[in-house]
């Protein structure tokens, strides 16, 4: 039997959805719909199907609503099943039986959404178009693998898992995104090190 998490905001919330308060749902709601928009986008690059399966990906959390409290990381669960409904999304549209790896289903054109820190000050407007345009720069797959870890924080093996690749690879795409980042950057001295530290 998993240990129940602390007593916190998100806890509390998850609770009161457990018990069917669509009040709390909709702050739920409120708190991921955005990066999990930017998340099916990317991926599909149409406006209209990333709604739909973002709206999926809700509905499916309101079906689950009692057993959400008992997952050990809530992001990471709608971080996958975005990716999921995305690849099943495209094999409809696709006509495809076979199954869609990232470098089949259009993963080159993978849509990093564009990088905007308002908690870290530190960062002007010029760095931050720096850091985007180096980040565009990214072979996919590893622009993808960055993406997952670093701005949706997901964990390394939920990503290795979710891909299905190896632990290592994931290190490596995200290694491999850091180092080229700064060398990109290296003469920008106020480039926040906590968005580039390595895990």
């Amino acid at each position: 039997m998993r240990p129940k998490p602390p007593m916190n905001e998100q806890y509390n919330e998850l609770t009161l959805i457990s018990q069917g308060s669509q009040l709390a749902f909709n702050g739920f709601i409120n708190r991921y719909s955005n990066t999990l928009y930017c998340h099916a986008y990317g991926i599909l690059r149409c406006r209209e199907m990333a709604e739909e399966v973002v709206s999926d990906v809700f509905l499916e959390a309101w079906r689950m609503r009692k057993t959400l409290i008992e997952l050990q990381n809530v992001r990471a669960w709608l971080t996958r099943l975005v990716y999921n409904k995305s690849i099943d999304y495209l094999r409809r549209e696709r006509n495809r039986v076979k199954q869609i790896s990232v470098e089949h289903f259009g993963m080159a054109d993978f849509a990093f959404p564009d990088m905007k820190t308002p908690a870290d000050t530190l960062i002007s407007n010029e760095e931050l178009a720096a850091i985007n345009a180096a980040i565009d720069k990214l072979p996919p797959k590893c622009k993808y693998v960055f993406f997952l870890a670093k701005v949706e924080k997901m964990p390394y093996q939920d990503i290795a898992n979710m891909l299905g690749i190896a632990l290592a690879t994931v290190n490596y795409h995200v290694a491999l995104a850091v180092q080229t980042l700064r060398q990109s950057l290296k003469d920008r001295a106020k480039l926040s090190t906590s968005f580039l530290k390595n895990k």
